[in-house]
């Protein structure tokens, strides 16, 4: 029997001519951790990132299959779970990129990674794993008539991140680099990660998709950015875990997905690694 979950947000973000940009974001109530998918829109659609739980991965299939045009590939932003445990569920039959580190993660570590999960997850987790056959590296490549700039992020959310950037869209689908509305979910490298952040701000993008709540601006950015140099200050002071969450949910009352605590938190202050 499947778990029922709440239903996700489906919002189309931005229309520019024939492209539109689509987000697909899952619950956030409860434990939940909001996960943002997006959809590029031209003659065919480029997906990011497959969701989570199984019943995400499904209602995202749907809604994608509504828009009625075939889908020339999906892009696995990243080797968190909550980005490609959606693959086997319901994008087998679709090409799949990503960067080599991911495939690599996902080829030697995705099972293991199932069976941790099913503890926690039950019938939501994926029965196997789905290892994507496709690498991308940086560089750019125009794909359905759009430019695409691929670069690869090192040691922020993640070890490495994919990032995408549509120069002629003024937008970057930068993922785990921007928690929007949300609680983040931190590591030891929140100083490096502050810069990236300054980086976009002074860019001439207008719209920052993130893996985690709804479409961001420069505010939401900023916010981010603010959220990280409290962070890494409250860590330099020597808070730590309970003390470590309690002043940042106090700090930022208004940030939801507070579930991301117990996910990470273990991680950055007892050594069991830095993602």
């Amino acid at each position: 029997m499947t778990t029922k979950l709440a239903d996700p947000i489906k919002i189309l973000v931005k229309s520019i001519g024939k492209i539109r940009i689509h987000t697909f974001v899952s619950s956030f109530e409860k434990n939940n951790i909001a996960n943002a998918t997006h959809i590029i829109e031209n003659d065919k659609l480029v997906i990011i990132d497959a969701q989570f739980f199984k019943y995400y991965a499904l209602e995202f299939r749907k809604y994608i299959d509504s828009l009625e045009k075939p889908i020339e590939r999906l892009y696995i932003s990243h080797r968190h779970p909550d980005h490609w445990f959606g693959l086997d569920t319901a994008f087998k039959d679709i090409p799949v990129y990503t960067l080599q580190e991911t495939i690599d993660f996902i080829e030697t570590k995705g099972e293991d990674s199932i069976e941790d999960h099913k503890l926690k997850m039950g019938d939501q987790v994926p029965d196997r794993i789905l290892v994507p056959g496709n690498v991308v590296g940086p560089g750019k490549e125009k794909i359905d008539g759009i430019d695409y700039v691929f670069e690869k992020v090192v040691d922020t959310e993640i070890d490495y991140l994919l990032t995408i950037k549509l120069p002629e869209l003024k937008i970057q689908i930068v993922q785990d680099l921007i928690y929007s509305g949300t609680h983040l979910y931190l590591t030891k490298h929140m100083q490096k990660w502050a810069g990236i952040l300054e980086k976009m701000l002074l860019s001439n993008d207008e719209l920052f998709l993130p893996g985690h709540g709804l479409p961001a601006d420069k505010i939401e950015v900023a916010q981010n950015l603010k959220y990280l140099l409290a962070a890494k200050q409250a860590y330099d002071d020597g808070l730590k875990d309970d003390y470590f969450k309690n002043f940042l949910l106090s700090r930022f009352p208004a940030r939801e997905c507070p579930g991301i605590f117990d996910i990470y938190i273990s991680r950055l202050f007892d050594g069991a690694g830095d993602y």
